[in-house]
């Protein structure tokens, strides 16, 4: 099947694995409403598609993503913040990712360079992940001021225990080869043989009955959704992005600057 190189996503499919690419490499890939929307139709598609057993998702140029489109998420006035959703909030794109497929078929994601922020919690709810050697994750929100409760769920239901608290709490950029270590990583495959590695994990899996491999995938998103659908009802009405902190650390990212100093409020 032909790829359309003019998409957003671009989508293509060989031997029954489906390969999605990010391709806004201009922008390192940062998700505007327009990306996420031409994701989500991707991955219809693919739900869809006879001819596909397993999906690869990753993304064109410099790195998988770099996040969220900062202008367009971030940098809005006080009242567009105030009626704004949280961007992984069950309902939204990211908030549903994979979660409402009919047929449960797996999605690799294979990350190079960065998958930072908001394309961290896709990275997240993808069913296996493929990294490139030195690639490097972040939940951003810690630093950015909208708080890391939003990944820590997708950590935990990984198994990263205390490294989840840890990246969570402290934003810092941890590695591919830190992620493989706390569980969070299946495989880190050498510079340059990402997408081969993350094809041979997909060889494998569609070597396997479908419906044997698809309903293991469904019962495993049912339980990640569930713990994140309970962290999204606790944390209901909390909008960190109308505090003065939030104001202060999207300024200093916008004028590459130190933030600072931050107030509690």
């Amino acid at each position: 099947m032909a790829a359309d190189e003019t998409d957003l996503v671009v989508y293509a499919c060989e031997d029954r694995i489906a390969t999605l690419t990010l391709n806004r490499p201009d922008k390192l890939n940062a998700f505007s409403s327009a990306l996420l929307g031409a994701l989500q139709a991707a991955l219809e598609r693919f739900d869809k598609d006879p001819q596909a057993d397993v999906a690869i998702l990753c993304g064109a140029g410099r790195a998988f993503s770099s996040g969220a489109d900062v202008q367009e998420s971030q940098m809005r006035s006080r009242e567009e913040l105030r009626h704004a959703r949280d961007p992984m909030a069950p309902g939204t794109p990211v908030g549903d990712f994979l979660a409402n497929s009919a047929h449960c078929k797996p999605v690799i994601a294979a990350v190079h360079r960065y998958a930072l922020g908001l394309a961290l919690g896709l990275v997240l709810k993808c069913d296996l992940i493929v990294a490139e050697a030195g690639a490097r994750f972040q939940v951003t929100e810690t630093p950015r001021g909208l708080g890391g409760f939003r990944h820590w769920p997708l950590l935990i239901h990984r198994g990263a225990a205390a490294f989840a608290d840890e990246v969570s709490l402290t934003g810092r950029f941890f590695t591919a080869e830190e992620a493989k270590q706390a569980g969070i990583v299946a495989r880190v495959a050498p510079e340059g043989e990402l997408l081969a590695a993350a094809r041979e994990l997909a060889v494998e899996l569609a070597a396997n009955p479908p419906l044997s491999v698809r309903e293991t995938v469904r019962v495993k998103r049912w339980h990640l959704q569930r713990f994140a659908a309970e962290v999204a009802f606790q944390t209901e009405g909390v909008k960190l992005e109308l505090t003065e902190d939030f104001e202060e650390a999207v300024r200093a990212f916008a004028e590459k600057r130190k933030p600072g100093p931050f107030k509690a409020r």
